[in-house]
């Protein structure tokens, strides 16, 4: 699978954590989540954005933010403001001293702040947990990535601004959807970028080669592929296709292959209603013990105990 796609096909089914912030200054908040992702867009005013390390950065209206946990930042009205609010992992939102401040601060559906009509009007979408299939490109991510306002995201936003206060049925589905496509618009935006440092496997898919060889491998993950068989499918020579696949991907086209396959198992034994057996089927080994051999000897954990460590 794309691991764009498996953005859409994995934080979305946890849960994506959503709020509407609205701040008069001064204000600081310390996020110290430890959330693989999370999307901030500024709809009125501004905010400045301090990471860990590196300058302060300002966001504008429209402009956006990805921040990449687990690094901790801060998001105020000033870079000299006081951190007063911290947000733990788990969206726990306390003072310095420890209290709990999510009721004292509640402005409506999804909605908190200092103020009923501040200055700054944010929006925020965390992801609290990400997908195996898409850890490398989260971690080829700055810590804090920023985006200019752009006429193109403008539907998204609003839709996402007005959504957000609605309290309807099946709401939480329609902002998970919502913030999926913002977030996969962003990351395209940043992956097109001349500053962006993508995984190789992800500069290699515009290969004439090597991108159809990946697309074979990520979307029938199940099928019994050898180098020959992939070779034979995209009517190139064995040693043509290992000699450029591993030239531009940075390993052979079974060590991937085996790696995709192994990050696919670990993010279905998140699902305890599917059993050892189904999962081996899906991600392309022939019995339950030959994904248990090879996951033990490459992740150092058989199925079972990576399942138990999950719950």
């Amino acid at each position: 699978m794309d691991p764009l796609a498996a953005l859409l096909d994995g934080p979305r089914a946890r849960g994506a954590f959503l709020l509407r912030s609205v701040m008069d200054p001064p204000w600081s908040m310390r996020v110290q989540d430890r959330a693989p992702l999370t999307v901030v867009v500024i709809v009125r005013g501004h905010a400045w954005i301090s990471p860990e390390t590196g300058p302060p950065v300002r966001l504008a209206a429209g402009e956006v933010a990805l921040a990449r946990g687990p690094h901790a930042y801060t998001v105020s009205d000033a870079p000299e403001t006081p951190a007063r609010i911290v947000i733990h992992p788990g969206q726990v939102c306390t003072s310095l001293d420890g209290t709990r401040l999510a009721e004292r601060m509640s402005q409506g559906v999804r909605t908190w702040g200092n103020s009923r009509d501040g200055a700054t009007v944010m929006l925020t979408g965390t992801y609290e947990t990400a997908t195996e299939t898409t850890q490398d490109l989260l971690n080829a991510l700055p810590p804090l990535l920023t985006l200019p306002a752009d006429a193109s995201r403008e539907p998204l936003v609003a839709a996402l601004t007005e959504e957000i206060t609605s309290d309807s049925p099946g709401q939480p589905a329609i902002l998970d959807r919502l913030l999926d496509l913002l977030t996969i618009t962003l990351l395209r935006a940043w992956l097109t970028r001349p500053d962006a440092r993508p995984p190789a496997w992800y500069r290699a898919r515009a290969d004439p080669l090597v991108g159809p060889a990946l697309r074979l491998l990520h979307h029938n993950p199940a099928h019994p592929w050898t180098v020959d068989l992939l070779a034979a499918e995209l009517a190139v020579s064995r040693s043509t296709l290992t000699r450029r696949f591993t030239s531009l991907v940075g390993e052979p086209p079974m060590a991937h292959l085996t790696r995709h396959r192994l990050s696919l198992a670990a993010d279905l034994l998140e699902d305890p209603a599917l059993t050892l057996d189904t999962i081996a089927r899906r991600v392309g080994y022939a019995s339950p013990f030959a994904l248990s051999t090879a996951f033990k000897r490459t992740r150092g954990l058989t199925p079972a105990q990576h399942r138990a460590k999950v719950r």
